[in-house]
């Protein structure tokens, strides 16, 4: 094992993800002006904090990569969120999603890293070249500053479809702890999983599933090859911006399945609901156009946010998607934090 500043900083990392990890990702709180509300992205953490989670991924899709167009506005996010952290008293890891060519990747990293994060997100997002190896040299280089995460995302939102050789020469990098798997794709996840299996480092990288759609399903199902085996270790979710204290439980229900040997029936039927409480606040009727409004609109319905409104204009809710997350709240309010939201929500907001 490297003894190098990096080497240690990816142990500690990989060893924190492999316990387990609920890492919703963040939203970006925005008044009707579209400015920053300080008060509601404060309040957005301490929820998560309160919840109980595992980590914090900021900069990510669900903050918007639009942010990302401004490093003094990023860093300001970053800070907030590690802020709250460091008052809480609490010690979850600080993710921080990062996007485009290697140089402004890697300047995002720097920055993210006097933040306090301790892990980066490889987000394909802004890349002017998005070739494997494009991918590969900024993984490389963002890896000499943070250890990192690696991401397949889905091609509805801007991922493309990656091969196996670059998942193997991926994880050929000691810089990367851990794999994102949001291909919402069973086929591509299923790459992943098999290189990551066929590894020497299949013990060392960590899978998060990402796939929103089928959270309980990836929490739950191993994938084997003689002696060894692999399942995601927890979840690095745009779904778990909402409802977040039920995500821990969803997870912790989930690994004790996994260490029974046993799945209840009645957890395999939660999947269900969450499925079905994802293609509300997804919009999978509108091929994901409003997801991320979506899940602002959760927060918004809920008290937490002032208003839905995203950095880009393109981004708003479809018709019809508001009222069905009003059906989908009074239906699984229990996935969605109706009652602790409800409770907690003026003194997170003070």
């Amino acid at each position: 094992m490297t003894t190098d500043p990096i080497g240690a900083a990816s142990s500690r990392a990989s060893d924190r993800l492999r316990q387990g990890a609920v890492i919703p990702a963040h939203p970006l709180a925005l008044d009707a002006t579209g400015a920053i509300d300080e008060r509601a992205q404060r309040a957005l953490t301490r929820y998560y904090l309160d919840a109980g989670v595992d980590g914090l991924a900021v900069g990510v899709h669900t903050t918007q990569f639009e942010l990302h167009d401004d490093l003094s506005m990023l860093a300001e996010v970053w800070a907030m969120a590690a802020a709250e952290r460091d008052r809480a008293g609490t010690d979850p890891l600080l993710v921080a999603g990062l996007v485009g060519d290697t140089d402004q990747a890697v300047a995002e990293a720097e920055v993210a890293r006097e933040a306090g994060y301790q892990v980066a997100l490889l987000c394909p997002w802004g890349m002017t070249d998005r070739s494997e190896h494009a991918l590969l040299e900024r993984a490389r280089a963002v890896g000499e500053v943070l250890p990192t995460i690696g991401f397949y995302l889905q091609t509805s939102v801007g991922g493309r479809q990656l091969s196996r050789d670059y998942w193997r020469a991926l994880f050929d990098l000691e810089s990367v702890v851990a794999v994102k798997a949001a291909p919402f794709d069973r086929y591509r996840t299923g790459d992943v999983v098999q290189v990551l299996l066929e590894h020497d480092r299949w013990d060392e990288v960590v899978l998060l599933t990402g796939n929103d759609d089928a959270i309980v399903a990836d929490l739950v199902t191993p994938t084997r090859q003689g002696e060894r085996q692999v399942c995601a270790r927890g979840g690095l979710l745009g779904q778990w911006a909402v409802g977040a204290r039920a995500a821990v439980a969803v997870a912790d229900e989930a690994r004790q399945a996994v260490q029974a040997g046993q799945v209840p029936l009645d957890l395999l039927a939660t999947g269900s609901d969450l499925v079905e409480v994802n293609a509300a606040v997804f919009d999978v009727a509108h091929d994901f156009a409003g997801c991320v409004p979506g899940v602002n609109e959760v927060l918004r319905q809920q008290g937490l946010l002032s208003s839905a409104r995203c950095l880009s204009e393109s981004e708003r809710l479809s018709p019809g998607q508001a009222e069905l997350i009003e059906r989908v709240r009074q239906r699984y309010g229990g996935l969605l934090d109706e009652e602790f939201v409800a409770e907690h929500r003026d003194r997170w907001l003070t």
